[in-house]
């Protein structure tokens, strides 16, 4: 007698019954391989993202007595002055840091066309400081800017004029940070870039150029619709990387003169390793949590309108 060997399925498929025991043997199989990865995800991420939640609604001092507040921690960062200034020290950061970054980047990626002689050297030598690790780079910038350093001997020598006082001044403190940190981490960017020129097909800028276009009618008309989504790609990053800049203003100004230059990771790590308030450290982690996921959304349903995806 024979056996139907199907079962019921959507309209237009077809399921052998004798898939189905394959297709949870595959599904043991998967889980087996993924467990090391979830379970370090939950372990190490959602955890302690968890965990900082939950402090962020208690006084919870290293030593002593816990005590629930609920949203106090929250209403007292709010109120408070110098965590309003540290919020916009650190927007300022991001305003001045992420347009500079993309452009120069961008600029350089484009200079360096398929045409110019010893491109892959200077992807080399543009790169090199994002490997090099930032405490380095940080010392080095910090006795190229402090008082006596190679940049104020260098303007004395030259121009018979002294260097203002870059780390000590709270009016040149965060643009010299920002210089500092441009130098760091635009060769990251300019890689991107420089991937997404090189996809370009040349036969259309030849075709533009054939037609009359100048080069900046062939980049705004050719070029940049083909490479908007590297251009929105290395912008988010940039920016999610920029809210949490940390290394910088801690070893080049310790966060001063005074807090002006103060970042939101700063504050962090200053009330749970300072202060050991780590109810208020998760509560400004939790807030700049929101920041960074608010600004990102944005950006994401902003994109609709610039990036092109099917040049």
């Amino acid at each position: 007698m024979a056996t139907d060997t199907t079962t019921v399925a959507p309209p237009g498929r077809t399921v052998r019954a004798g898939r189905r025991p394959a297709l949870r043997r595959d599904g043991r199989y998967a889980g087996v391989f993924l467990a090391p990865s979830l379970g370090g995800l939950a372990l190490f991420t959602l955890f302690p993202t968890a965990m900082a939640l939950a402090i962020s609604l208690f006084d919870w001092p290293v030593f002593g007595e816990r005590k629930f507040l609920g949203i106090e921690n929250y209403s007292h960062l709010l109120h408070d002055p110098v965590f309003r200034r540290v919020v916009l020290n650190t927007a300022l950061f991001v305003v001045l840091y992420v347009p500079l970054n993309v452009v120069v980047s961008l600029g350089l990626a484009v200079w360096l066309g398929p045409k110019i002689k010893g491109r892959q050297a200077f992807r080399v030598l543009f790169f090199i400081p994002v490997m090099t690790p930032m405490v380095a780079n940080v010392m080095v910038w910090r006795l190229l800017f402090q008082p006596g350093g190679l940049l104020d001997a260098g303007l004395q020598s030259w121009f018979g004029v002294d260097a203002p006082n870059f780390l000590g001044s709270s009016d040149w403190a965060m643009p010299a940070i920002v210089a500092m940190s441009i130098w760091q981490g635009f060769g990251y960017n300019f890689l991107v870039f420089s991937a997404a020129l090189d996809q370009v097909p040349q036969s259309q800028l030849e075709s533009a150029q054939i037609d009359g276009a100048g080069v900046f009618q062939r980049f705004r008309y050719v070029t940049w619709p083909m490479i908007t989504p590297s251009i929105f790609f290395a912008t988010t990053m940039t920016l999610i990387t920029s809210f949490q800049v940390f290394a910088q203003p801690f070893i080049l100004t310790q966060g001063g003169p005074g807090v002006s230059t103060q970042t939101l990771v700063m504050f962090v790590y200053n009330q749970g390793w300072q202060f050991l308030s780590m109810g208020l450290a998760s509560a400004a982690g939790w807030i700049l949590f929101v920041i960074i996921m608010g600004i990102t959304a944005i950006q994401f349903i902003g994109q609709k309108r610039w990036v092109t995806y099917d040049v």
